[in-house]
C-alpha cells in the first residue's frame, strides 16, 4: 500500500500544473478538468481524513475527542514518535506526555494501519487582540484508506474514546467536593461546586470489618461498574445506593473512602442543611459528573424525613403568617426542600441524567428514616457498620502492630464478645500504645485494660439505667395510690 506522503508529492505537480493550465483554457472546459482531476486523486491518493479540532463552538470549548485522543496517544503511540510534550493538564497529578506539534505516527488497529499527524497553525488575522487565547489552531488528522473508513467511523473513533478516557482517569488527580450556599453560585467565579484533592488513604485491606461482609461489598461494587449493558438492557438508571448505618465511630466514613478509592471516582459531600429547595437540589445533581459518590451523611439529621410537620414548625409558619403584609402571599412550602424532592433526587427522571453514579446515605439512628426514602431501588444495599469484631481487631493488629498472631489474641477475643467497642477506639489504643512502647505484648496489654475499663464502666451505667427505672416505676407506683385514695376520699 502507498504511504499517504508518498503520493502527496505526485499530487501537488498535478495540482500546480492543473492550476497552471486552467488560465490558459475555456472556461467551460473547467469543468471537465475538476472531474478529472477528482478521479485522479481518487487513483494516485486512495485515502480520506477526519480532522479534530481542539476546541469548538462559539465558546471555544475543548472539544472531548481532541482531549481523549491526545491522551491515547501519549499511551499507545509514543514509542513511535521522535517529538514529545509533556504538559499537566486540568485535574491531573503528573504529567501527560504525547505525541509534539506537526508529529506523525502511525496506530494498527484490527490489522489496519492509520496515520495521525500533530497540526499546529498560528492565525495572522485582527482578531488576535480581541481573544489573545485563541490565536493559536490545534488539531489532529487522522489519515487512513478509505477501504477502512467504515471500520474507522464505527469502531476506530469509539475505541479512541474509550482508551482515551481511561488514559485520563488514570492519570487524574480524584476531587472532593462540597457544594456552596445558592447565593454564591452567580457571584464572580462562583459556582455550585467547591474541591480539593482526595487524598484519604484508606483502601478496604486496611478496613476493620469482617472478611465475608467486605467480600461481598466489593463483589457488588465490582458488578456495579462492569453493568453498564446490563442496566441499560433492563431499562435502568446506572447507579446504586448504598445505606451505611451504626453508632459513631464505626467507620462509615472510612468505608465512603475505601469504595471511592476502590473504583477511583471523585466524591461529591452534599450537605443538604445549605440546599433550600428541590429545584437547587436538582440543578446541584445535574452538575456532578459520572463516575462519583454522592454522599450524604448524618441524613436523618439533614432534613425532617418523616414528610409531617411538627408543631413548633407549624407555630412559626403561624407567627410568620401574621407578620405578612397586606397584599403580600405566603411563602409556598412547595419551593422548599422536601422528602419528595428528595426522592426524586434519588430514582426520578432525573436520576437518569448521566450514568455511573453511587448515592451513599449514612445515619446513626436508621429506625427515623422514612421507609419510602430506603426501600428496595432507592438504598440497594444496607451495611451495618458494627462495633468491633474479633476478625476487624486482626486486621487493626495486622496494620497498627504487624502482627498476625499473638497468645493474648484469645482473651481480646473473649472480651470483643461481650464488650461493645468502635474499631475506631481500638485504633485509637493500639495508635497511642504503639507511639509510646513498641513491645506488641504491652502494647495489646494495655488495649485489654481499656477493653475491660470499658466493659465496667458500661455495667456501671446499665446499673445507674436499672436505678432510674425501678425509681420511676416507684413513683409511677405511689402516683397511682395517691390517685385512687383521693377517688375514695372524693
Amino acid at each position: 500500500m502507498t504511504e499517504p506522503w508518498a503520493a502527496s508529492g505526485a499530487i501537488g505537480t498535478f495540482i500546480i500544473l492543473l492550476t497552471m493550465a486552467i488560465n490558459h483554457i475555456p472556461f467551460p472546459l473547467v469543468d471537465l478538468l475538476t472531474t478529472f482531476y477528482r478521479k485522479v486523486l481518487s487513483v494516485v491518493y486512495p485515502y480520506d481524513q477526519v480532522t479534530i479540532n481542539e476546541n469548538r463552538g462559539e465558546n471555544m470549548q475543548r472539544d472531548e475527542l481532541y482531549t481523549t485522543a491526545e491522551a491515547y496517544l501519549g499511551s499507545a503511540c509514543t514509542s513511535r514518535a521522535r517529538k514529545l510534550k509533556a504538559e499537566v493538564g486540568t485535574g491531573s497529578d503528573r504529567p501527560l506526555v504525547t505525541i509534539g506539534d506537526n508529529e506523525e505516527v502511525t496506530d494498527t488497529f484490527k490489522g489496519t494501519k492509520v496515520w495521525w499527524f500533530s497540526r499546529k497553525q498560528t492565525s495572522n488575522t485582527n482578531i488576535i487582540s480581541f481573544y489573545p487565547g485563541y490565536e493559536e489552531r490545534k488539531y489532529y488528522c487522522l489519515t487512513f484508506h478509505k477501504c477502512h473508513r467504515q471500520l474507522v467511523e464505527r469502531e476506530y473513533l469509539n475505541h479512541i474514546l474509550q482508551e482515551g478516557r481511561a488514559a485520563i482517569l488514570q492519570n487524574r488527580q480524584r476531587k472532593l467536593f462540597t457544594n456552596n450556599p445558592s447565593s454564591n453560585w452567580y457571584n464572580y467565579r462562583g459556582s455550585v461546586w467547591s474541591h480539593v484533592a482526595f487524598e484519604h488513604p484508606a483502601t478496604f485491606d486496611t478496613l476493620a470489618m469482617d472478611p465475608e461482609k467486605k467480600a461481598a461489598i466489593i463483589d457488588d461494587l465490582v458488578t456495579f461498574r462492569e453493568g453498564k449493558e446490563y442496566y441499560q438492557k433492563i431499562g435502568k438508571a446506572w447507579k446504586r445506593g448504598y445505606l451505611l448505618y451504626g453508632p459513631p465511630g464505626t467507620g462509615k466514613s472510612t468505608m465512603i473512602s475505601a469504595i471511592a478509592n476502590f473504583l477511583e471516582y471523585d466524591v461529591y459531600d452534599l450537605e443538604l442543611t445549605a440546599v433550600k429547595t428541590n429545584t437547587e437540589l436538582r440543578k446541584i445533581f445535574i452538575e456532578t459528573t459520572g463516575k462519583s459518590i454522592i454522599v450524604i451523611e448524618d441524613i436523618d439529621c439533614s432534613l425532617d424525613l418523616t414528610n409531617k410537620r411538627k408543631e413548633k414548625k407549624k407555630e412559626k409558619d403561624d407567627e410568620e403568617k401574621e407578620k405578612l403584609l397586606p397584599g403580600q402571599e405566603e411563602k409556598d412550602d412547595n419551593s422548599k426542600l422536601t422528602l419528595s424532592g428528595l426522592l426524586n433526587f434519588i430514582d426520578g427522571l432525573w436520576s437518569a441524567c448521566g450514568g455511573e453514579r453511587i448515592l451513599i446515605f449514612t445515619t446513626n439512628h436508621p429506625e427515623k428514616l422514612d421507609e419510602a426514602l430506603i426501600r428496595r431501588g432507592r438504598m440497594d444495599m444496607r451495611i451495618e457498620m458494627s462495633y468491633c469484631t474479633f476478625e476487624a481487631f486482626k486486621v487493626l493488629a495486622k496494620n497498627y502492630l504487624e502482627v498476625e498472631r499473638h497468645e493474648l489474641f484469645g482473651i481480646i477475643h473473649t472480651l470483643l464478645g461481650i464488650v461493645n467497642i468502635t474499631p475506631a477506639d481500638v485504633a485509637e489504643g493500639l495508635l497511642r500504645k504503639k507511639s509510646r512502647n513498641n513491645d506488641v505484648g504491652a502494647c495489646l496489654e494495655n488495649l485489654i485494660r481499656e477493653i475491660e475499663a470499658k466493659r465496667e464502666a458500661d455495667e456501671e451505667a446499665a446499673k445507674e439505667k436499672d436505678k432510674l427505672k425501678a425509681g420511676s416505676s416507684t413513683q409511677n407506683a405511689l402516683d397511682l395510690e395517691d390517685d385512687k385514695a383521693d377517688g375514695i376520699k372524693e
